[in-house]
Parts: structure tokens; sequence; C-alpha cells
């Protein structure tokens, strides 16, 4: 019995019968889907424990199915590696860095499947930030009155965890750029 179901949605048959190939053989069962209409069909009927993506694809694009999927609480946390050959296709719709799946490049090697997938794994168990709910304003609110002490606390974590976010994405800058000044040398 095969432990792991991975689903791959690619519109080329090659790309397909690669991903199949390069998988350990006897621990994965590799259902194919060629366009995105088929690929969501197999999400929900084979339930499958990876999906890999190709982002552009006939009759529902791999762009609506990853919307599709990231809006699905019950499919958010499948792990998934998007593949494309033109990358900057895909940071045109999704910025970097890809917070909770993992990206991979046509042509790409075993190496860097077994790489993609694993990162993709340990993406799709970070915990999602859900949007704090839209709160009706109070009466009071809506005149002009102060605000409550609850909503200035939420509001100061909220900036705390920006700040936060915002010095992790310094850091990562900080890292190109010294990795392209390194380049350049």
């Amino acid at each position: 019995m095969t432990n792991h179901r991975i689903l791959v949605i690619d519109d080329s048959r090659v790309i397909r019968m690669r991903v199949r190939d390069m998988l350990p053989q006897g621990n994965f069962e590799v259902i194919e889907a060629q366009d995105g209409v088929e690929g969501m069909d197999a999400i929900r009927s084979h339930k499958p424990n990876l999906i890999m993506l190709d982002f552009l694809l006939p009759r529902m694009s791999g762009w609506e199915v990853f919307q599709e999927i990231q809006s699905n609480p019950d499919l958010q946390n499948i792990p998934l590696v998007l593949m494309s050959g033109r990358k900057e296709e895909v940071t045109e719709k999704i910025t970097e860095p890809f917070e909770y799946f993992e990206f991979i490049q046509k042509p790409f090697e075993q190496k860097e499947l077994i790489e993609a997938i694993k990162a993709s794994m340990v993406k799709a168990r970070k915990p999602r930030r859900t949007p704090a709910p839209a709160a009706t304003p109070a009466p009071a609110a809506t005149a002009g009155a102060d605000v409550s002490a609850a909503d200035f606390q939420a509001l100061q974590a909220e900036v705390t965890q920006l700040k936060g976010e915002v010095a992790q994405l310094k850091g990562q800058l900080a890292k190109i750029l010294a990795f392209i000044r390194q380049k350049l040398k």
C-alpha cells in the first residue's frame, strides 16, 4: 500500500511522467490531471497528501486553482508545490516570499523536486494568520468618540506583529543583497 497520494496537475504529459519517475519507488501513488478543472475534481475525489500544480493550465488556470485551494480551509493545509517555467508569471500574481507553498522552476532535477516537496510539507504546517473578523462599530465610535481600551490593545498587538514581519523581511532582503553583491564580485 502506498503511503502518499500525490496529485500532479500539469497539461504536459512529459512533466507528469517526469514527476512520477523522479519519486522514490513504492512510496507514492501519483494521480494525474491535465487541466485545472480535472485537477480540482481530483483534489475533491482523491484527497491527495501533496499537490503539484502547474501555473499555466487550460480550462481553469493554475492561478484559479491556487485561489480555490487557498480560500478553502479544508484544502489549505495540503502541501502545495507550484510549478512554472517562468517564475515572473507567478510573482506577478503572488508576491514572494511564498509563505504557505513551495515554488519549483521547470525544468527541474530529482533533487530539486524532493527538496521542494519537503519544503512544501513544512510550509503547509505553518499556522495560517486568519484575518480579524470585522467588528461592528459601537454607536459611540461612529460618532467620533474615543477608541476603547480593548480596541487600542488589539491595534497595538497588530502593530507589534507587523513590526516583527517587517523586521523579518528586512533581514531576508539584507541576505539577498549580500548574496547579489557576492555574485557581482
